[in-house]
């Protein structure tokens, strides 16, 4: 990956997270959402958007149409407020590395107070 398309990532990763948290009202997407990484290909015709969300299998589910449902006005507002030559078309998929890493720190404290405890 070059430095251009890190800086393009970084870009859209920060500028998705600023209009995910003002601008989009969908009530399917007031769970605790964050967009964790994006991924651009070298041609920048699409980005891969990684999010996490905190919830039930149903609220993830709610969210994830929602931002399918929001992405063509993320798409056209994102396109107004950065000066990219070309604006990626986004496809958001679900992270689930916060969750992964919640549980593997859970179950060390189990073993942790288990030998504490014998």
């Amino acid at each position: 990956m070059t430095r251009r398309t890190e800086r393009i990532n970084d870009l859209i990763q920060e500028e998705l997270s600023e209009l995910l948290l003002r601008q989009v009202k969908d009530p399917r997407l007031s769970c605790f959402l964050t967009v964790t990484r994006v991924d651009t290909s070298a041609d920048l015709r699409y980005a891969k958007v990684f999010v996490s969300i905190m919830g039930s299998d149903e609220e993830k589910k709610g969210a994830m149409e929602g931002l399918a449902s929001a992405s063509g006005f993320l798409y056209r507002t994102m396109r107004g407020r950065l000066s990219l030559r070309r604006m990626p078309q986004l496809d958001f998929h679900l992270d689930n590395s916060m969750e992964w890493g919640a549980e593997i720190l859970h179950l060390m404290k189990q073993v942790s107070e288990e030998r504490f405890e014998q």
